[in-house]
């Protein structure tokens, strides 16, 4: 490949009659990653199907150095730009009814990495079947998204962001219609922080908890007071919120227990406000625990900075979306969720996008949830909007 100056309308044609050719491929690769799942940090299979095919294409990939994933550079020397699928399924035992459904039992595919991996899987093959690009393209295909802080930490660490000038990635969207990519300036995902209380008391009868402390009410302060302190600490306009996910204290109606837990998460839409919440969550909890004579173990975990999708290369995906047809182009809104495509963001520029994966009838469900499925016809768009923004790139950054 020479890296020449490559002509727009050869390349996107070249890619269109690659996805008429090759559309069965990729379906037959999502289903085939979505039969097999496999949990964080164990694609083992899921790696090695992706290093035969790019390999078969004749490239050159080589998996990461925590033995899963894979990085494949292809085309001319010089500058790169990135291009990011996740590959790990869910601990969540799949209900869609497909023929091709998890058979691995209390896993499956809820999240659509399937999905990622086969469209990008889709973009190498299409790349290496051009005889010229216009910019050099490093695919990473990542394990571990889905544990935080996540598997883009070792991806970075092992070298994944050098050289490269932007990175690119799409997620599935179940509430945006198949056809349409979203996109946003700015923060399209949240921070995402795990906190967990371990509450000790001397326990005692309900009858005297003067004589004691009492857990469980020491419990029910925090559970209310440090989202509602945290409310009036922090700019609402940070989309910050605290939310308790598991509470758990004693059995017996009549015994003040001895050991309660409490497990939640810290969410913010702001990068600054994100360094400030560790801190500010031990101050609270120390404050509201002091009065009632309860020992407490707090762990904070943090876990991901929000995804800030740089102004340029939004653009870049968005030429890339408008090549596939005005109508593509949809507006999407801010994301509570995390998503660990920010650490690569925290190291270069990039976006990420949504794609729209609802067939446009029945249900809307949700990711994360055992009926999640995608409209396969979703595939070839997310192969021409992350294969079309390395064209975008290469007229932008020539």
């Amino acid at each position: 490949m020479s890296g020449q100056r490559v002509d727009p309308e050869r390349f996107l044609k070249e890619l269109d009659s690659w996805l008429a050719q090759n559309s069965a491929q990729l379906v037959a690769w999502r289903r085939d990653f979505h039969t097999n799942p496999e949990l964080s940090r164990g694609e083992l299979r899921t790696t090695r199907v992706v290093f035969d095919e790019l390999t078969s294409a004749g490239l050159s990939p080589r998996i990461l150095p925590q033995g899963t994933g894979v990085v494949c550079d292809l085309g001319p020397a010089g500058p790169l730009v990135g291009l990011r699928a996740d590959m790990d399924a869910l601990p969540i035992a799949e209900r869609t009814g497909q023929p091709f459904a998890s058979t691995v039992e209390g896993v499956s595919h809820a999240c659509g990495h399937d999905g990622h991996t086969a469209i990008l899987l889709g973009v190498g093959k299409a790349l290496a079947s051009m005889d010229d690009l216009p910019i050099g393209v490093r695919l990473v295909f990542q394990a571990a998204e889905e544990v935080m802080p996540g598997g883009a930490v070792d991806a970075v660490a092992a070298g994944v962001t050098r050289g490269v000038s932007q990175f690119f990635a799409l997620h599935c969207d179940p509430k945006l219609e198949v056809g349409k990519v979203g996109l946003r300036p700015g923060a399209i995902t949240s921070a995402a922080d795990h906190v967990e209380l371990v509450l000790h008391s001397p326990g005692g009868h309900t009858s005297r908890p003067h004589l004691t402390a009492d857990l469980v009410y020491a419990m029910g302060t925090v559970i209310t007071g440090l989202p509602g302190v945290l409310s009036r600490r922090i700019d609402p306009r940070t989309s910050t919120v605290m939310v308790w996910g598991s509470a758990h204290a004693g059995d017996a109606p009549n015994a003040i227990p001895q050991e309660g837990r409490l497990r939640g998460t810290v969410r913010t839409g702001d990068h600054a406000t994100w360094a400030l919440l560790e801190p500010m969550v031990r101050e609270i909890i120390s404050g509201l625990l002091a009065p009632l004579s309860v020992r407490y173990d707090l762990v904070y975990k943090r876990g991901v900075p929000p995804v800030v999708n740089d102004p340029m290369s939004t653009e870049m995906m968005r030429q890339s979306v408008m090549n596939i047809g005005p109508e593509a182009l949809a507006e999407t809104a801010q994301s509570g969720g995390g998503e660990d495509f920010s650490w690569y963001l925290e190291n270069v520029p990039g976006a990420m996008a949504r794609l729209g994966v609802w067939s446009g009838h029945g249900p809307q469900t949700d990711l994360h949830q055992p009926n999640f499925d995608l409209d396969e016809r979703a595939l070839a768009i997310g192969v021409r909007a992350l294969a079309g923004v390395v064209l975008a790139a290469g007229q932008t950054m020539r």
